[in-house]
C-alpha cells in the first residue's frame, strides 16, 4: 500500500466516523481510537494536568504520551510530567524536542526569540517536533476543548488533521469547564500545581503570564501580543 492510498484510506474512515461519533462520550471515543490503532496512536498532554492521560489509560494502560520538551517550561511543568510518568507506570512519555537547544537557536536566531517573534518560536519549538513525531503515528488524541477558545469553537470528536496527516481524536472537545473540573475531583487527577497559583492556561514560561480572578483563562498566554495560539491545532 503506497502513503498516498494509507492516508486516503485514514481520511475516509475519519470522515465516517466524525459523522458515527459526533456526539460520544469521551472513553466511547478513545476506545474507537484504541480499537482502530491499537499502539499505532499517541495521546499529547501539555502537562497542564492528567485528565487526558488518565482518560486513555483506563482503556489502554500503556499508551503513548507526547510532551513537546521545549526547553522553555516552568519547573513545576517539567516536575509535572515526571510525576505523571510514575503514576501512570504503563506509560512511554515521547518527548519531543527541537532540533536546536535553546543556545543554538539563539546563537543563530538571536536570544529571546520567543519576545522579538512568538510564532517563529513556537514553530521551531513546537510545530516541527510535533509534526516529525506525529509521522510515527496514524492516529493522535488530544485535549482541546471548545471552550478553550473562540479558535476552538467547533472543535468535533473526530476529525482529519490534514496539516500533519493523521487522524485527530478530541475526545473532551464538548466538555465544560464544571465538567471538567468535576472529573478532576471525582478522580483526584494529578494537576500541575501553578494551576492554583494564578496560572489556568500553561504554556512555556517566558510566554505564560498569571491571570487575574475572572479573567479570559487564556488571557495569560503571549500577554500583551495579538497571538493566541502556538499554531499546533490550527
Amino acid at each position: 500500500m503506497t502513503a498516498a492510498t494509507r492516508s486516503d484510506e485514514l481520511k475516509a474512515l475519519a470522515e465516517r466516523a466524525s459523522v458515527e461519533l459526533a456526539d460520544a462520550p469521551a472513553d466511547e471515543a478513545i476506545r474507537w481510537a484504541v480499537e482502530q490503532f491499537g499502539d499505532d496512536l499517541i495521546v499529547a498532554s501539555n502537562m497542564q494536568d492528567a485528565v487526558l492521560i488518565d482518560l486513555a489509560t483506563k482503556v489502554k494502560s500503556d499508551v503513548d504520551v507526547l510532551f513537546l520538551e521545549t526547553g522553555y517550561h516552568f519547573a513545576e511543568t517539567i516536575g509535572t510530567r515526571d510525576a505523571v510518568e510514575t503514576v501512570y507506570s504503563g506509560i512511554r512519555v515521547v518527548n519531543a524536542k527541537a532540533e536546536q537547544s535553546v543556545a543554538e537557536q539563539d546563537a543563530e536566531y538571536g536570544p529571546k526569540l520567543h519576545d522579538r517573534d512568538p510564532a517563529q518560536c513556537c514553530h521551531l519549538r513546537k510545530v516541527v517536533p510535533l509534526r516529525r513525531t506525529l509521522s510515527n503515528y496514524s492516529c493522535w488524541i488530544t485535549g482541546v476543548r471548545r471552550v478553550d477558545a473562540p479558535t476552538r469553537a467547533n472543535t468535533p470528536v473526530i476529525t482529519w488533521d490534514d496539516r500533519n496527516g493523521l487522524v485527530k481524536v478530541n475526545p473532551i472537545a464538548p466538555w465544560s469547564d464544571d465538567e471538567f473540573r468535576d472529573y478532576i475531583d471525582r478522580h483526584g487527577i494529578l494537576e500541575n500545581p501553578l494551576v492554583h497559583a494564578g496560572y489556568p492556561s500553561i504554556g512555556c514560561a517566558p510566554c505564560t503570564a498569571k491571570v487575574a480572578p475572572g479573567a479570559d483563562p487564556r488571557s495569560g498566554r503571549w500577554a500583551g501580543k495579538s497571538k493566541t495560539e502556538c499554531g499546533l491545532h490550527g
